[in-house]
């Protein structure tokens, strides 16, 4: 078995079109990365075949680096992530959907910052989605930095790559998928932003409406902005535990 050294998360609601498209592409990124990886699909209560189709993907021809978990039901987003982080292994963990509008080669470029860097966060600087999609988006994000000023251009981009041990430091609740940079520089964390490939949506429809991109950021950063005014940073400066 591989000694791997990054676990790809890629979280799954209804993707049965997309999918095989999709394995192909994270197929390509797989014989090119000088980092070991292995992808691990968090399947969040799929009820269109997805969940068997991640079966195959894992068992069929090409499978050695593919791993599956599936969530009993439908717990959204944050949850499908915050899953991937509790099971992941490696020194680094990366985050990619599987609607292929980001692509898993991008992540080749990011490699080159892994020491220096808690957290690299893509941008979405020529976004291919609709009218409405871009407008929701680009209304959430600037309420999100009016309140936090927290400097990421393209918080919710859906190509990370961390370090898993920053990882498994993240609070969860709801929406915690919004605010994942801001909460990496809440804990001390150093954050790099790079610009990625964004593409129309290969297959299948969004899962996410207007109302939804809207009233759901809107409620989770007035609790981010409540969480961190609660924060509290701590360092030890002595510690004896044993006495000799």
């Amino acid at each position: 078995m591989p000694e791997y050294q990054l676990t790809i998360v890629v979280p799954v609601y209804n993707e049965v079109e997309s999918l095989p498209r999709f394995k192909e592409e994270m197929d390509k990124y797989l014989t090119q990365t000088p980092v070991a990886s292995k992808v691990l699909f968090v399947n969040d209560g799929s009820d269109d075949g997805s969940l068997e189709l991640i079966k195959d993907i894992c068992h069929g021809e090409g499978a050695e680096h593919y791993y599956y978990v599936s969530l009993e039901k439908n717990c959204g987003l944050s949850a499908a992530i915050k899953t991937g982080i509790d099971l992941c292994d490696t020194q680094y963990l990366g985050y990619i959907d599987a609607d292929l509008q980001t692509s898993p080669s991008d992540f080749l470029r990011y490699f080159e910052h892994l020491n220096g860097c808690t957290l690299i966060n893509g941008i979405r600087s020529k976004r291919k989605d609709t009218v409405i999609k871009r407008l929701s988006s680009k209304i959430a994000n600037g309420f999100r930095r009016l309140m936090i000023n927290d400097g990421i251009a393209d918080t919710c981009c859906p190509l990370k790559l961390m370090q898993t041990d920053a990882a498994k430091k993240l609070p969860f609740f709801k929406g915690m998928h919004r605010f994942i940079p801001a909460l990496i520089q809440l804990q001390g964390g150093e954050v790099k932003q790079l610009e990625v490939q964004h593409f129309e949506r290969y297959a299948g429809t969004a899962k996410f409406h207007l109302l939804n991109r809207l009233a759901g950021p809107f409620i989770d950063t007035l609790v981010f902005v409540w969480m961190r005014k609660k924060n509290i940073q701590y360092k030890i400066s002595e510690v004896e535990l044993v006495h000799e």
